[in-house]
């Protein structure tokens, strides 16, 4: 009697001390982020990034602002505009299409649906030259919608969309709706995207974060640095550090501050994504 208990402590201790491990592991990065962001170009390069002498946050963050007339802070808004405009028009397609698939039945549904997961499978990356080659026929090259209109399109978002529509969107509320009157384009607004929220949050924060962290695309697309994102401008600092090691800071410094929209947006969204995952338990 007395081993049963004495194991499953031990098991639980063993669970417990490896889940600790892997958050220090997960959370390492960020520290050492936090304290670096802190830090002058002398600690930055002899690996004194975590000690706690020479803290001046400040001072780093004011050179930020100053360097190139405030170019980094113009790279934080435009990524703003790609990832937070584009993650909802995305999201909202993707519920859409996703609704489509779920309400609607047409000729070829299924292999237009096929083609939507092929379209999952394949690399973002391989497909950056052949919207070059598009981009640069419609002219739209080194412009803002060379960057935003490919972030429009996410075939595993609509893939996800289906899904939630299939659980959360039950057929006898579309008839009763239409029953009473209502368009299909009203339907869809008024009752199917409401029960289908949780599906839209979660479509929308895996696109947030893709195009926040989108780097390729940005790369091929663009050549004016005032377009730049974030993501592509701190990689044109980084490149410079090799001549010019005062950028060290301003790298370490703006890619802490990248991040916090990033956490902003799952701290804040958590509440209806976790509904959402958590509904169709409760019957």
């Amino acid at each position: 009697m007395s081993g049963g208990p004495r194991h499953w402590s031990l098991s639980r201790t063993v669970v417990n001390g490896v889940l600790v491990l892997a958050t220090a592991y997960t959370l390492l990065p960020l520290g050492w982020l936090l304290t670096a962001a802190a830090k002058n170009t002398a600690d930055l390069l002899g690996g004194n990034t975590l000690t706690p002498d020479n803290f001046n946050l400040g001072r780093n963050l004011a050179e930020l602002a100053s360097t190139g007339d405030g170019i980094y802070f113009r790279w934080y808004a435009n990524s703003l505009l790609y990832a937070g405009l584009g993650a909802a028009l995305c999201a909202l397609i993707c519920v859409a299409a996703g609704y489509v698939f779920h309400v609607y039945t047409f000729p070829g549904k299924e292999k237009l649906f096929g083609l939507v997961l092929v379209g999952v499978m394949v690399p973002t990356t391989a497909l950056a030259l052949p919207m070059y080659l598009l981009a640069s026929e419609v002219g739209i090259v080194n412009s803002f919608w060379a960057v935003f209109l490919p972030s429009l399109v996410n075939p595993f978002g609509v893939y996800l969309a289906r899904v939630f529509c299939t659980g959360y969107i039950p057929g006898e509320v579309l008839e009763a709706a239409r029953v009473d009157g209502t368009g299909e384009l009203r339907t869809f607004w008024s009752v199917g995207l409401p029960m289908v929220m949780p599906g839209f949050v979660t479509v929308f924060l895996f696109q947030f974060t893709a195009i926040w962290n989108n780097f390729f695309l940005p790369l091929v697309m663009l050549s004016d640095n005032k377009l730049f994102p974030v993501s592509l401008g701190l990689f044109t600092w980084n490149v410079q550090t090799r001549s010019f090691p005062e950028y060290y800071p301003l790298v370490v410094t703006g890619a802490l501050l990248a991040v916090i929209p990033l956490i902003l947006a799952f701290v804040l969204l958590q509440r209806h994504w976790k509904a959402g995952l958590t509904a169709g338990s409760v019957k």
